[in-house]
């Protein structure tokens, strides 16, 4: 197990930082302890731009936010909030024309509620999508032939156009916005298959419902969590605690 006291945190959300879909106590116990400890933390989630934009002005201790699976920064200014896509505008306009064909080819699959705030990718919840067998790999395969790609999250299918990643965007926020700390300063805490290219590339735990999807993952990340005490934020609380002791 990594030891080293991390100077910087990165970490997913939904399953993540919170246990099922729900935002709870232990969300704010952590970042209290990451607060007392005075180590900068970065969200780094599959949810909307819009998404981001609530973390930075509601958290006053988050200065920034990678949403959209790595396609959008959001960083807090002086007087305001600024947007940075990590993404050509092409691929922008590439995904927009392709939501509009899955809603002629899928009348009845609606989007997630908060893809009106999403600026570069689009997401399906998983649980609308399990509704009908094999309506999600229907889906998939369509984008697929579209060159769409494609990742889940705990919660939901989420797509793009163009080369983007959670640790695509990690490496540059590292580059810009913390110069002087390393990958091996870092830590990510992830739960889903869409949290692999930070597994790959980042010293990372894996809280214990990844147990899900972990023979999924063809890179896992360097420490896994067990049992109920782990699951969430609760593991990502223990490990937390150890580390800084």
């Amino acid at each position: 197990m990594n030891n080293k006291r991390p100077k910087l945190i990165f970490s997913d959300f939904d399953g993540t930082l919170t246990l099922g879909d729900e935002l709870g106590p232990s969300f704010f116990t952590f970042l209290e302890l990451v607060k007392k400890h005075d180590i900068p933390l970065v969200i780094v989630t599959g949810r909307s731009k819009s998404w981001g934009h609530f973390f930075m002005t509601h958290i006053s201790q988050i200065k920034y936010v990678i949403s959209e699976n790595g396609a959008v920064l959001t960083e807090r200014g002086e007087h305001d909030l600024k947007d940075t896509l990590y993404i050509d505008e092409k691929h922008v306009k590439k995904i927009e024309s392709f939501t509009e064909y899955l809603k002629i080819e899928y009348p009845d699959v609606p989007l997630t509620a908060d893809s009106w705030g999403r600026h570069v990718d689009r997401a399906f919840d998983l649980d609308v999508l399990a509704l009908k067998e094999g309506l999600k790999e229907e889906i998939e395969k369509c984008m697929d032939s579209h060159g769409i790609f494609y990742s889940t999250s705990s919660v939901h299918l989420n797509f793009w156009s163009g080369d983007i990643s959670k640790s695509n965007a990690c490496h540059r926020i590292l580059k810009d916005k913390f110069t002087g700390t390393g990958v091996e300063d870092c830590l990510f805490f992830g739960d889903s298959l869409n949290d692999e290219s930070m597994f790959g590339d980042f010293p990372s735990v894996g809280v214990s419902n990844i147990s899900k999807v972990i023979d999924k993952l063809k890179t896992k990340p360097d420490v896994i969590l067990m049992g109920k005490e782990n699951r969430g934020p609760l593991g990502v609380i223990n490990h937390l605690i150890s580390v800084l002791k």
